[in-house]
């Protein structure tokens, strides 16, 4: 993948931005990574990868552990099902795939449900409960990610790592994404912002199921660049067009609460105005983001022709510290950088 630099000093507060988060959610380590008009237009590494004296500096093929983020990679492995006839529709039933789950509590509960956090469905004690009817409302539920996995698995005999692989990290020559078993010098420390939580551990899975996937900023920019160009890099279609369209196109239920986030394959999709979006106010229709845990964000705007990235190893939100205003507030400031760069153009004399 072959992005020119450009670096356009309009695009500073988007770094301004990223710093100010950096000293409110306690992490030792960050990075900004932004591409407009298919130019590196902003690149900075912040910081350590840990809170050791001697700890590694920040750097391009330094690997943040992502959290959440991961599930874009799930909801690509699922849309390539999709696509190539493994599952035949996302209006399908789980149970049509994971028989032996209780009828009882997954009755009517569907793919699409799955896929957009209106499944309804929690986990007590080890045990599947139900909340609230399918499709009714959104939670941010991990019982819906592992039914979404094993379906993957069954159906096309892969796993979500080895679908992901094939079809883009091998490809395009991706050597800072992937899922570990074990730590190694380019991987950052997880900071955790209260003393309450547990060490982190990387799982003992590789198939890209848990929660153990790290990625350097400059390659999940390229994830959503790829994304950003419907799988096609360089003249080449990489991935098919459908795919990417599928897995970031609107797919939320029509009857949900339009005051309710709204997502494609797990990705958050910007369509109608929503109170609890965590997409921007300022970030036009049909963009789309992923966020995790750790503060990392990946922000996706076809429409501005522009991918964004911020990277941070904090693990949590510190008192104080409020992580929906600051990832919305993140697109704004993309956005209001754009809107700098549009008046200084308009600015500049015809025959200049």
């Amino acid at each position: 993948m072959f992005l020119k630099f450009n670096r356009k000093e309009h695009f500073s507060p988007i770094l301004d931005h990223v710093l100010n988060t950096f000293n409110q959610v306690g992490c030792s380590g960050g990075s900004i990574f932004v591409i407009h008009n298919d130019s590196i237009v902003l690149e900075e590494y912040i910081g350590k990868q840990s809170n050791n004296v001697d700890a590694r500096v920040v750097q391009e093929d330094t690997q943040f552990h992502v959290a959440s983020v991961r599930k874009s990679y799930i909801g690509f492995a699922v849309a390539y099902a999709v696509f190539n006839g493994y599952i035949q529709s996302i209006d399908d039933l789980v149970l049509k795939y994971l028989p032996e789950r209780d009828e009882k509590v997954w009755k009517n509960t569907t793919i699409r449900h799955l896929l957009t956090h209106t499944h309804g469905l929690s986990q007590k004690d080890g045990t599947v409960i139900r909340e609230y009817p399918v499709g009714e409302n959104w939670t941010y539920r991990q019982v819906g990610i592992n039914a979404l996995t094993e379906i993957v698995k069954r159906t096309t005999k892969k796993t979500i790592s080895d679908i992901v692989h094939e079809q883009v990290f091998t490809p395009l020559g991706f050597t800072e994404s992937d899922w570990y078993a074990k730590k190694n010098e380019k991987l950052v420390d997880v900071i955790f912002c209260n003393s309450g939580d547990s060490n982190w551990n990387t799982s003992k899975s590789t198939e890209g199921d848990k929660m153990n996937m790290y990625i350097s900023a400059r390659e999940l920019a390229f994830w959503g660049y790829l994304h950003l160009k419907e799988g096609n890099i360089n003249g080449k279609q990489v991935v098919p067009k459908e795919i990417i369209q599928m897995a970031t196109s609107i797919q939320s239920p029509p009857s949900l609460d339009k005051n309710l986030p709204q997502n494609g394959f797990l990705w958050f999709a910007k369509g109608s105005s929503s109170k609890r979006t965590e997409i921007g106010e300022k970030v036009p229709k049909g963009s789309y983001q992923i966020l995790g845990y750790t503060g990392v964000t990946l922000l996706v705007i076809p429409q501005e022709n522009l991918v964004a990235v911020r990277m941070f190893n904090s693990f949590g939100s510190p008192d104080g510290y409020d992580y929906l205003h600051d990832v919305r507030t993140f697109g704004d400031t993309v956005m209001s950088c754009l809107e700098r760069e549009s008046d200084n153009k308009k600015s500049i004399p015809p025959n200049y």
